[in-house]
């Protein structure tokens, strides 16, 4: 069975009972890893680990612990790819699913964006989270899990 781990450092609170939800269905064991608490809901399938303060360490604690055919749930592109990278799962808060097809796409525009904000320019950043933005994790989500999960 599939584990399941949040990059729960900017996940959104509209995600929580959507994830809360999945979760508990289909009783998937579950880490939500922070450098900070971070609460989706009690329950017996979810572990919460608090990692030391410090930009990548959430995410270097879940490449640890991530298995091939897992998900890991984050909207930071470089941990997707090294997740992907263990042939594991990647969905960002906003419904994507990266894969080895579209991932390194996804690296470069991020390392464009980057190189732009870092000469000065400025630029406008992501759009704020919605509902629709949320609909769309849902989606996707659920047919990761239909897909991948057997009940």
């Amino acid at each position: 069975m599939i584990k399941i781990y949040v990059d729960g450092d900017a996940f959104p609170n509209l995600l929580k009972p959507i994830l809360y939800r999945s979760i508990e269905r289909l009783g998937l064991e579950s880490f939500v890893v922070a450098n900070k608490k971070i609460d989706i809901g009690k329950s017996k399938y979810i572990t919460y680990m608090i990692v030391d303060a410090g930009a990548d360490e959430a995410d270097h604690k879940i490449v640890e612990l991530v298995q091939e055919g897992d998900l890991v749930i984050t909207a930071d592109i470089p941990l997707a790819d090294r997740v992907i990278s263990k042939d594991a799962h990647a969905i960002d808060h906003r419904g994507e699913l990266y894969s080895v097809d579209n991932i390194k796409q996804y690296l470069a525009m991020r390392d464009l964006m980057e190189k732009i904000r870092d000469s000065g320019e400025v630029t406008r950043g992501p759009k704020p989270f919605s509902s629709k933005d949320a609909h769309e994790f849902a989606n996707q989500l659920n047919s990761f899990l239909a897909k991948y999960v057997k009940s």
